[in-house]
């Protein structure tokens, strides 16, 4: 049986595959799979998600490996194994707010599409907010009025910049993360060594 990997569609998805291919696996069916979902190799059975879908499809055994942000397994708490971190996919959870200083408030709201690190963040902090879970862009929320600050993912800044938000707190740095399914680990554990071995390896993570 072929060793399922899921990935997340998109920019992790080509950044792992760059690294894999490098490690000479032939990966020739991806390279024009156009908008297929599942795809097969001579060793591998890759499938694409969403993030959060990755995360379900190795936690119910459909996949064995999976490729998601950190911010993903933050955010849901998976039970999922968290194997490693991957050299890929670097950002930070951070706080952000108007560069001018936004009105004294008792109790501010904050605008977020990570409910429950937002909730854990202030919670340490001891600082009581509310909070507005958004799916879209949430830079919009300050600059609408719907929050005082937001807590977003933060690669380089750029798009905060152009909405007129800066970060007022970094709050935990985060990169792509390989999980894998706790009954594979067991079951399928010789297949799964050589290839988590390679990924551990000094010459996969430069």
């Amino acid at each position: 049986m072929k060793i399922c990997i899921a990935l997340t569609k998109g920019r992790l998805e080509n950044q792992f595959l760059d690294y894999f291919q490098s490690l000479s696996y032939n990966l020739e069916p991806l390279i024009h799979k156009g908008r297929k979902l599942s795809i097969e190799t001579e060793q591998f059975h890759f499938i694409f998600a969403k993030g959060v879908d990755v995360a379900t499809y190795v936690e119910h055994g459909i996949a064995d490996l999976g490729v998601v942000g950190e911010d993903i397994l933050l955010e849901y708490q998976p039970d999922v194994y968290n194997l490693l971190a991957l050299p890929f996919g670097k950002c930070q959870f951070a706080l952000a707010e108007r560069k001018e200083h936004p009105p004294t408030v008792s109790k501010r709201t904050i605008a977020t599409k990570y409910p429950f690190v937002a909730t854990e963040y202030f919670r340490k902090k001891g600082e009581s907010v509310d909070i507005v879970k958004l799916e879209g862009s949430v830079e919009l929320a300050p600059i609408l009025g719907l929050a005082d600050a937001i807590i977003d993912i933060v690669e380089t800044g750029t798009t905060l910049k152009a909405n007129g938000l800066i970060v007022k707190e970094t709050i935990h740095s985060i990169s792509a993360r390989c999980i894998a399914n706790r009954s594979s680990l067991k079951i399928k554990r010789e297949k799964l060594a050589p290839i988590i071995e390679l990924l551990e390896s000094k010459e996969f993570i430069k």
